[in-house]
C-alpha cells in the first residue's frame, strides 16, 4: 500500500470511529461515573469486537477476491452506498439524542464489547469500508498488514479520548461532542467518501 493510499485510509478511518455513536456515548459516560483508569476495560472491549470484525472483513474480501473480480467490484459498489446511507442516515438523525442500548452487562469490559457488537457500524461497516481500499492484485496479507494496525491504533486513539473527556469535563463532554452540526460535519464526510470512493475505478495505490 502506498504512502498516498494509506493517508486516505487512514483520514477514512479517524472519521469512521470517531463519528459520534453508541461506542463514544457508553466511553464518555463510563469516565464521567468510573473515572479515567477504571474505564479503561471498556475501551478493551471496543478493541476486541474490532479485531474481531477486522478479521471478518478479510476473510470476506478475501473471498471476494478469489470468486472473481466482478463480484469484488460488485461488493465495492455496495459498500460505498452503504457509507452513503450511514451518512444520510446520520445527517437525519443529528438532532436525535443517541444512546447505549446494550442492556445489562456483569462487566465495563462485556457491556462495552456488547454495545460495540449491536452498533449499526458493525460488521457490514467494516466490510464496506475495507472494500473501498483493498487493492485486488495485490496480495492481502501484505495489506492487512499496514491496514489492520492502522485501524487498530486510530480506535484505540478515539475512544480513550472519548473516555478521558469523560473523566475529565463530565456531563460537558455529552453536550461537546454530540453537537448537532459536528454529527452532521462526520455525515457528510461518510457521503463524499462513499461517492468519491464508490466512484474510483481503480486502486489508489500500489503495496
Amino acid at each position: 500500500m502506498s504512502f498516498e493510499a494509506w493517508t486516505v485510509f487512514a483520514l477514512f478511518w479517524v472519521v469512521f470511529v470517531t463519528t459520534p455513536g453508541p461506542n463514544a456515548v457508553n466511553c464518555i459516560m463510563n469516565g464521567m461515573t468510573l473515572g479515567f483508569r477504571r474505564s479503561l476495560p471498556g475501551v478493551l472491549g471496543i478493541l476486541t469486537q474490532a479485531s474481531l470484525f477486522l478479521t471478518l472483513s478479510a476473510f470476506g474480501i478475501t473471498a471476494l477476491i478469489a470468486a472473481s473480480p466482478t463480484a469484488f467490484y460488485v461488493a465495492k459498489l455496495i459498500g460505498a452506498g452503504f457509507l452513503i446511507y450511514t451518512g444520510v442516515r446520520g445527517w437525519l438523525n443529528a438532532k436525535k439524542p443517541v444512546t447505549t442500548d446494550g442492556g445489562p452487562a456483569r462487566s465495563i469490559y462485556g457491556r462495552a464489547f456488547m454495545i460495540a457488537t449491536i452498533n449499526p457500524k458493525s460488521v457490514a461497516g467494516y466490510l464496506a469500508a475495507f472494500s473501498q481500499f483493498v487493492q485486488p492484485d495485490v496480495p492481502i496479507a501484505a495489506q492487512m498488514g499496514v491496514i489492520v494496525p492502522t485501524a487498530l491504533i486510530i480506535t484505540t486513539l478515539s475512544y480513550t479520548t472519548y473516555t478521558a473527556l469523560g473523566a475529565g469535563l463530565g456531563r460537558a463532554a455529552l453536550g461537546a461532542v454530540f453537537n448537532v452540526w459536528l454529527r452532521r460535519a462526520m455525515a457528510l464526510c461518510f457521503i463524499i467518501y462513499g461517492v468519491l470512493l464508490g466512484s474510483a475505478s481503480t486502486p489508489t495505490g500500489r503495496a
